[in-house]
């Protein structure tokens, strides 16, 4: 079991005000390195590209991910619900503090190309060799294993892993309300406090008080602006695309054995799909900028291009289309192969289907937990069969394709360009 701190130990917080630790267990977890490396790595990825003041740390969002699940724990205990399990407190506050710990720079491009997920390496560093693990098995032989399973969804309490993961969970309660401030949108707010009153835990579950549902629906709605507005924004998405380009550029010539100029500890590694917890340590944002700095000198001109464009933010322009025309796609990258522009690095159709962040869609994602509702004959039902809210934002598909392009390269070529091209191109 874990102690109390001597003296509670207080964060400063733009979002929660005040982050409060009391558990010596949290407080090691914080200053182990693995926990401390989050500062060097950004909450959303290549947002600042589109919001400059989306600088914010996964650090930063792991605390008030944990605030958020001590806040819940506090209000349950507070109010003596029988369905709480208080013995697992200390578990879901260390589940949501490292629940991020396995993210790397660009988290989701590096995924994306290689392959890799950050909860997997969330689990590893639990598990391994590392701080992280020293801390935990102080709690007992077998709390990182717990922990780990907290974190991959796969504890044998649903209620545990609901805090940490569901669809009305503390993680994105924090990133939502966080993203919000420092991207300087106001849709993406919402009453956390009332929420935090009207959640219950019941039968195995964490459910809402129905009085609450009105504030849950603000929730749900507060999200799906952030997905169209925020995380789903084109010229992100463009910055996104040029950075996963750049990836896919330096696996393939590394696997075609090019001589690069410039490739540290532990980029083999990665090109590799070798890498070690203690290489994974290594990888944060510094690193991958002084990377794609020293890429930008590179001989392939395919690397070094695409390398200036992401680090000077001469992003790929876009395009709007409803639907696409694959043989009239086909004909535009013939026409930029003929134009020595490679269509594979230079042209790329985005679709928000194939992101990373989700809106509410009942049904659809088994993985995370559906928000339940709790009427004052206690029975269950899920939300979006009482509300008309959530029915119409959980069946909208807003996404339309984007197809990304180097405008002013293709402009060079426009007279030789076929005329259906140049207007799909705007050009």
């Amino acid at each position: 079991m874990t102690t109390p701190l001597q003296e509670e130990k207080v964060f400063k917080d733009p979002v929660h005000k005040y982050i409060y630790v009391q558990d010596q267990t949290i407080w090691d977890l914080i200053n182990t390195k693995e926990f401390q490396r989050l500062r060097r790595i950004r909450q959303l990825g290549t947002c600042f590209l589109t919001f400059h003041g989306a600088e914010h740390s996964r650090f930063s969002h792991s605390l008030g991910v944990y605030e958020v699940t001590r806040k819940i724990i506090s209000q349950f205990e507070r109010n003596k619900y029988e369905d709480w399990p208080r013995e697992e407190r200390l578990l879901c506050l260390c589940a949501s503090l490292l629940h991020d710990v396995g993210h790397g720079p660009f988290s989701h491009s590096i995924e994306k190309t290689f392959g890799t997920h950050h909860e997997e390496w969330s689990c590893r560093i639990v598990l391994g060799d590392t701080e992280v693990n020293r801390v935990l098995r102080r709690v007992s032989p077998t709390f990182p294993q717990q922990v780990a399973g907290v974190i991959a969804k796969t504890y044998n309490q649903e209620i545990v892993v609901s805090l940490v993961s569901s669809q009305l969970d503390a993680d994105r309660m924090d990133y939502l309300l966080r993203d919000a401030y420092f991207t300087g949108v106001n849709y993406g707010t919402f009453d956390l406090e009332r929420i935090l009153r009207v959640m219950r835990p019941y039968q195995g579950h964490i459910v809402v008080k129905e009085s609450g549902m009105h504030a849950v629906e603000d929730y749900l709605m507060s999200r799906y602006q952030m997905y169209w507005q925020v995380y789903f924004h084109p010229v992100t998405r463009s910055a996104e695309v040029l950075l996963h380009n750049i990836f896919q550029r330096a696996k393939h010539l590394h696997e075609e054995g090019f001589a690069f100029r410039f490739l540290l500890h532990p980029l083999p590694n990665l090109f590799r799909q070798k890498m070690t917890v203690h290489d994974h340590f290594l990888m944060d944002e510094a690193f991958m900028q002084t990377v794609l700095m020293q890429w930008s000198f590179e001989e392939d001109p395919v690397l070094s291009d695409l390398c200036t464009r992401f680090l000077q933010r001469r992003l790929f322009k876009y395009v709007t289309l409803e639907k696409i025309d694959a043989r009239q796609i086909e004909r535009l990258r013939d026409q930029m192969r003929s134009f020595g522009i490679d269509p594979d690095y230079y042209l790329d159709i985005d679709f928000p289907s194939d992101l990373s962040y989700d809106v509410y869609r009942p049904g659809e994602q088994d993985e995370k937990l559906p928000i339940l509702l709790l009427d004052s004959r206690d029975t269950l039902t899920e939300i979006s069969r009482k509300s008309e809210i959530v029915r119409s934002i959980s069946g909208i598909h807003m996404g339309k394709y984007h197809l990304y392009y180097p405008r002013e390269l293709l402009l060079n070529h426009a007279d030789k360009l076929d005329k259906n091209l140049r207007k799909l191109l705007d050009i």
